[in-house]
């Protein structure tokens, strides 16, 4: 299961190469009635799906099992082809511009899943995992610190149950100190630089990272 949902996550906002997703197709992030009819379409057809109306990693993998299935190319995006074809009519006209940035910023980080973890990188060579945040919040014209602690002092703090997309979430380590830094996605999720795998996703509610969980600081305020 988790090599399936890494798998639709990596596919995720491929920005560069589908430059009209954005606007056109539903993604992890989006909410609504909209997402919950496609959840619900997906159950009818026996995929583990919670039609909660909020489209998270879990959706996003059934979705990418939907599109092997149908053979299409498995981006994990249901964009106007995905649509017709789970709920039999066209994608409706929806503005979803309000969370564009955070949009563009999960979606390049996506892109960068399996690269190796380098100490002090920050370039799609390596990365740490403060050099991890520092790169995709900068190719979306964001400047932020290069390093974690300072990372921290930025935005606003945000409560665990608040999570949302997009948010950074901080760990320190054994000795309390903080060590690590990643971004928040969906359903307990983040992405960030793993010393062991390099970029990759992690849960918040896995043993280790609940007992050294620092906070979170929410950067996109407006989103």
């Amino acid at each position: 299961m988790r090599k399936l949902l890494c798998a639709g996550l990596l596919s995720l906002f491929c920005l560069g190469g589908v430059p009209s997703a954005e606007a056109t197709a539903f993604q992890i992030g989006d909410q609504g009635n909209d997402v919950a009819e496609i959840q619900t379409a997906l159950v009818r057809l026996g995929y583990d799906v919670v039609p909660d109306g909020s489209f998270g990693p879990g959706t996003a993998a059934a979705v990418r099992a939907f599109e092997i299935s149908h053979g299409m190319d498995p981006d994990g995006l249901v964009g106007p082809v995905v649509y017709e074809a789970l709920l039999g009519r066209a994608i409706p006209e929806t503005n979803r511009g309000d969370n564009a940035m955070v949009r563009r910023i999960t979606g390049m980080a996506l892109q960068h899943v399996g690269v190796p973890y380098v100490y002090g990188g920050a370039s799609p060579s390596g990365f740490d995992c403060s050099g991890f945040i520092y790169y995709i919040f900068g190719q979306a014209g964001i400047s932020l610190p290069r390093v974690a602690d300072d990372q921290y002092m930025m935005g606003v703090p945000v409560p665990f149950e608040n999570l949302r997309t997009g948010d950074l979430v901080f760990f320190v380590d054994d000795s309390g100190e903080l060590s690590h830094v990643g971004m928040y996605l969906q359903d307990g999720q983040f992405i960030h630089a793993s010393i062991h795998t390099g970029i990759d996703f992690d849960s918040l509610y896995r043993d280790w990272r609940r007992e050294h969980y620092l906070g979170a600081r929410r950067i996109i305020t407006g989103a």
